[in-house]
């Protein structure tokens, strides 16, 4: 079983205050979740500040249409910028929270954070660094949504999802990007034939390999 301290030590090494640790140690609780738990949801109450120490988890965002596309993934010494923001404003949750493999999760009651804020300049490092890395990936998200064809998109979401996952075989189905992508199931299938027509991908049963 991981333990608090040995989790936060390996993959959180900015965090340098004594008393921090013992904080997150004392308050800290570890929760493994499986592949395509939820861990937040729109509208939820954000009660736990999450701190990521194996796995990956993917964030997702919600139009009025009910459409989702993803923002970013969150990797092992990581926390989720979104969270963070609805917590400091005491909001409900205006994000979705999934784990995309088996994960395990530091959650920390959210009402430290502004206490942790003043007391830690380490834990104020890490929150302003996290959302400076967040910004960057929207800024992405967005440039690749306005400037970019739908075929460049998918490129770049297969390398992305290759890359958290560090693996080139990626189980997936053709309807599920489409969803992650606000695209039909049509459109991604087709590109996803042309890319392997183009030496790029290999196509499976519910299965991608990448040859990028």
């Amino acid at each position: 079983m991981m333990s608090t301290p040995s989790a936060i030590n390996e993959n959180f090494s900015e965090l340098v205050e004594p008393g921090l640790i013992k904080e997150i140690n004392d308050l800290g609780k570890v929760v493994k979740v499986h592949t395509g738990d939820k861990i937040m949801d729109y509208g939820g109450e954000i009660i736990y500040m999450p701190l990521l120490v194996s796995g990956v988890l993917k964030v997702l965002r919600m139009d009025r249409d009910s459409n989702e596309l993803i923002l970013y993934y969150l990797q092992a010494g990581e926390t989720c910028a979104m969270s963070l923001t609805c917590c400091m404003a005491h909001e409900k949750s205006e994000i979705r929270v999934i784990a995309e493999e088996d994960s395990a999760i530091v959650m920390l009651p959210s009402e430290l954070m502004d206490s942790w804020m003043q007391k830690y300049p380490s834990w104020k490092s890490f929150v302003m660094k996290t959302y400076q890395t967040r910004f960057s990936e929207l800024l992405n998200t967005i440039d690749s949504i306005a400037f970019k064809r739908m075929d460049e998109r998918l490129v770049q979401y297969l390398i992305d999802k290759s890359t958290v996952n560090n693996s080139h075989l990626l189980e997936t189905t053709h309807q599920k990007i489409a969803e992650e992508l606000n695209s039909t199931r049509e459109v991604i299938s087709r590109l996803l034939k042309q890319l392997e027509n183009q030496g790029k991908i290999e196509l499976g049963r519910n299965k991608i390999t990448l040859k990028l």
